[in-house]
């Protein structure tokens, strides 16, 4: 088993970094937060799990063990493959699902593109007690009373600066993708933030 990748990052994508190993570049599928840290030319380095499918291998990468862990834990319960557990931790940090499924919080669990109500309730019957304990105290990074950021907005904001554009070009793109962002939100969906970055990147590069 693979358990991590090292090397110098290649490329960068929305949904993806290249890392060079040993000369043969490595295909990472990641999420926005994580690609966020990156830069080309940098070194870095993914705790990753590899999917085996009749017809691919793919490898899927995190910040951390931890990541990796809830990753493969959420793909426990019946319906969650790769692409939905992913997508749960580009929603929700490992923590923030801990709590949700040790607090019977369906609403949390349905922010995530792909989960509806019911399936939020099969997911906290099955995942009971697999996930673990939260580490602590739930971390807004807000002070109180202030309303926080839409998580999309954080993400893509992180996606952006992490893909090179300055931090003044992720405002004004997250600007122009908002309207969008915010009708999906009315009709009771989870934006993409994989769909809004693809937007957004369109915005600049018109813009350049």
């Amino acid at each position: 088993m693979i358990a991590f990748v090292s090397g110098t990052v290649a490329a960068l994508a929305p949904d993806a970094a290249v890392v060079e190993v040993g000369g043969v570049g490595m295909a990472v599928q990641c999420t926005p937060n994580t690609l966020s840290a990156f830069r080309i030319g940098r070194q870095a380095r993914l705790a990753v799990s590899l999917v085996v499918r009749e017809d691919s291998l793919t490898l899927y990468g995190f910040a951390d063990d931890d990541e990796r862990q809830v990753f493969e834990l959420l793909q426990t319960a019946s319906g969650v493959g790769p692409r939905l557990a992913q997508a749960m931790l580009a929603v929700h940090t490992p923590d923030a699902l801990r709590r949700a499924v040790a607090q019977g919080d369906e609403k949390t669990l349905t922010a995530v593109p792909g989960i509806g109500k019911r399936g939020a309730q099969r997911l906290l019957l099955e995942l009971a007690g697999r996930l673990g304990e939260p580490a602590g105290a739930a971390e807004t990074g807000h002070p109180a009373g202030a309303a926080a950021p839409a998580p999309w907005s954080e993400q893509l904001r992180a996606a952006l600066v992490g893909l090179g554009y300055s931090a003044h070009e992720a405002e004004e793109a997250i600007a122009a993708v908002t309207p969008a962002a915010e009708a999906a939100a009315a009709d009771g969906a989870a934006p993409r933030v994989s769909q809004l970055l693809r937007a957004a990147l369109r915005t600049l590069n018109r813009a350049r």
